[in-house]
């Protein structure tokens, strides 16, 4: 099948609303909704949770991600922690 090319901003168009991970160039990584974004990767999220090392840092609700600070956003699986020891 050939697929028709798709652009960055296809793969931004159909993100929006989903849950995503933000990696920063400092390592920090931002997991929530992505709400919006402009055309200099300026971020808006909700249900923000900063992760640092993989380990949960702070969670901030809603929350603002200067694009310049962006090394990547990824699409997040929704993952069920299972790890339920009793």
């Amino acid at each position: 099948a050939n697929q028709a090319k798709r652009t960055p901003t296809d793969f931004l168009k159909t993100v929006l609303g989903r849950p995503v991970c933000v990696k920063l160039n400092s390592g920090s990584e931002f997991r929530g909704i992505l709400a919006c974004l402009d055309g200099f990767m300026n971020i808006a999220m909700e249900q923000t949770e900063e992760y640092v090392d993989g380990q949960l840092k702070t969670k901030y609700g809603d929350a603002f991600i200067r694009g310049n600070t962006v090394l990547y956003i990824s699409t997040q699986k929704r993952r069920q922690k299972s790890r339920k020891k009793k």
